[in-house]
């Protein structure tokens, strides 16, 4: 019986390769997300893109996530039509946003052009390429989020009773790895062939997400064949089917909305921030773009290293809330130091703050997602477990397109009349460092109800 029931997942070296392929378009995904990140001020002196619209178009690749509702719809599509349907559609998504934003900021959408011309003609204060760059982010963002859902459960497909955590750590480290490339990566393109053009790293991106999309379908490949082994699996058999009123449980379940708002509130402090963070430390040190992005392009690094080995540690030993906990605390204080200390340009006691800072945030950002998301079975059914993660992304992008807005506008307020390269961002650190501290508390309640119900939120993954 035990020879009979040998599937894909039981062979390490096939489940390794399933991660790959769903890994490997995720690092695509996270390069075409930030590929812009490193060029504020390029953007904002080439584009004519002030602030508080950079703010704006950063946070529209959420937007149709937030307002059409897109990622809920998302969960449903998943649990009812699959991992395979729904991996190639979020690819196919990814693809088509990329494209319109490519379009966007390319010298063919210009004056003269239809489209730019009726776009120019209303809102004149938000430019044409602002306008259209937004629309195609968001259409972007409803690809990439419903790709990182696909992602999530099928880890959970391939890895439940194995090294899940480990491998959810693993597939973070690879998107990470992405973000690593784009902030040293984009500021060099943008000087390819003579004078510095934005469109280059985002052409190149773009070409990455159709590899991206070849990914998912050479997976899918594999999908099917582990679902016709797992046909006569007992297990599947018993398992409910998903119904849409199971979303409503998600809705009332305590422990899971704590979930969801402690991840709203913590990535708020960490996604916003990267788009602002070049900028950032190149008004507060004096450096050039490309030097104030290779130093934050450390940031991430931290967060590939330590994520798989947190997560071989959630295997094993468990920990999960008390890990949340503590990522809270770090980046909460790596905000109040780029908010408080007074880092001063050339100077080395600045730059070594500097980097002690951004290693917090990197130590951070491996432990919460490293216990984050394989804590989220064990609070759900595995008939509506998209549905669950779906929902906490939805929460969660209603964060990520507030605040990015949210910091533009204060930023501007509380610059008046200064340009590029002169910018306080002490109120905007102060922001991203109230999150941590609500984050912190959410944590503290967190792990007091999973005492009190024993949710098995501190206990390990694998089971001797």
């Amino acid at each position: 019986m035990n020879q009979l029931h040998q599937t894909m997942r039981d062979s390490a070296v096939l489940r390794w390769a399933a991660l790959i392929l769903i890994a490997s378009t995720m690092f695509f995904a996270y390069m075409f997300v930030d590929v812009l990140s490193p060029l504020q001020t390029l953007i904002e002196t080439q584009l004519g893109w002030s602030p508080d619209v950079y703010g704006t178009f950063a946070s529209s690749e959420y937007f149709l996530n937030v307002f059409v509702f897109f990622l809920i719809f998302a969960g449903i599509i998943l649990d009812k039509l699959g991992i395979r349907f729904t991996a190639i559609l979020s690819g196919v998504v990814m693809v088509l946003g990329g494209a319109i934003k490519l379009y966007a900021i390319s010298p063919y959408f210009s004056e003269g052009n239809a489209l730019y011309d009726l776009l120019n003609s209303f809102w004149v204060s938000f430019p044409a390429t602002a306008k259209l760059a937004c629309a195609g982010f968001a259409i972007f963002g409803c690809g990439v989020e419903m790709a990182g859902i696909v992602v999530s459960k099928t880890i959970v497909k391939w890895f439940k009773g194995k090294e899940m955590a480990l491998a959810m750590g693993l597939e973070m480290a690879i998107a990470r790895l992405g973000v690593f490339s784009i902030f040293r990566l984009s500021p060099k393109i943008v000087s390819w062939g003579g004078g510095a053009e934005v469109v280059r790293p985002v052409a190149i991106c773009c070409g990455l997400l159709c590899i991206g999309l070849l990914a998912f379908i050479v997976y899918s490949v594999m999908d099917k064949k582990l679902d016709k082994q797992l046909g006569a699996s007992v297990e599947m058999e018993k398992e409910d089917p998903f119904k849409i009123s199971d979303i409503g449980i998600l809705f009332t379940s305590k422990i899971f909305l704590i979930v969801a708002f402690l991840c709203v509130l913590y990535y708020s402090a960490i996604f916003p921030f990267q788009k602002f963070a070049t900028s950032m430390l190149e008004n507060r040190l004096g450096m050039t773009t490309a030097n104030a992005s290779n130093l934050f392009s450390w940031f991430p690094i931290g967060a590939m290293i330590l994520t798989p080995l947190l997560g071989w540690f959630l295997d094993r030993k468990g920990k999960g809330a008390t890990m949340l906990i503590l990522g809270a605390i770090l980046v909460f204080i790596c905000h109040t130091i780029f908010a408080l200390y007074p880092l001063q340009p050339e100077s080395i006691g600045s730059m070594a703050v500097t980097y002690g800072a951004i290693i917090l945030l990197g130590i951070s950002f491996s432990l919460v997602p490293a216990a984050l998301w394989p804590s989220v079975p064990k609070l759900v059914k595995g008939r509506y477990l998209g549905s669950a993660y779906s929902v906490i992304f939805w929460i969660q992008n209603i964060g990520l397109w507030v605040f990015p807005i949210i910091i533009g506008k204060v930023l501007v307020w509380a610059n008046p009349g200064v340009t590029a390269g002169n910018y306080d961002y002490t109120y905007p650190m102060l922001v991203f460092a109230a999150l941590g501290i609500i984050a912190f508390l959410l944590g503290i309640w967190l792990k007091a109800e999973d005492k009190k119900h024993s949710y098995g939120l501190e206990e390990a993954n694998i089971k001797k």
